[in-house]
């Protein structure tokens, strides 16, 4: 049975992971395990940026995906980056297996704000949905109420709904109905 794989990368607050597995199931109407993989992300680290590489990540996600996992989602703690940004909160691949979320970011103590992590929890759902969206080939949505609106700051990831819109969500089941459970 085909399943949505969540792996903890350098993730050392996994309490997060049981409400996102609910979540991710929840929303994509599949069987959602976390899988526990050897990666060691010290190959992905720019001494120069003091960040993780989130597209090597990705790309050591795809070597080691399990053979009947649908899709895979990494899920870290690392503050990660591409190279035309100075940061993101994810990455994926579009309309391939593959995709990284980083609480760094999420986190309130990192703009000095107090400990919340119920508002973490929430943020992380949200972008693991959205990167998530992106593997099944959904592009940044135009609606407001759509967890697939593009995310430049955590407050607009505060603003959005932790769902798929209907448009979106109509596309996922269409792909999800043409791929066996």
């Amino acid at each position: 049975m085909a399943f949505i794989c969540v792996v903890p990368v350098h993730l050392p607050q996994e309490s997060l992971l049981i409400p996102l597995l609910e979540h991710i199931s929840s929303s994509f109407h599949r069987e959602t395990r976390i899988v526990f993989l050897p990666i060691d992300p010290s190959f992905a680290y720019d001494h120069s940026r003091k960040q993780h590489n989130s597209s090597l990540l990705l790309a050591k996600l795809v070597d080691i995906k399990p053979k009947d996992a649908l899709r895979i989602v990494g899920v870290t703690d690392l503050d990660l980056f591409i190279p035309i940004l100075t940061f993101v909160f994810g990455e994926a691949q579009l309309s391939g297996p593959a995709s990284i979320v980083s609480t760094q970011r999420l986190r309130n103590e990192f703009y000095g704000l107090p400990k919340n992590d119920g508002l973490l929890q929430q943020r992380l759902e949200k972008e693991a949905i959205h990167e998530l969206g992106h593997t099944f080939g959904l592009v940044h949505c135009r609606n407001d109420l759509c967890v697939m609106r593009p995310s430049t700051y955590v407050e607009n990831i505060d603003l959005k709904p932790p769902q798929l819109c209907y448009s979106c969500l109509k596309t996922i089941d269409e792909k999800l109905k043409a791929i066996p459970p």
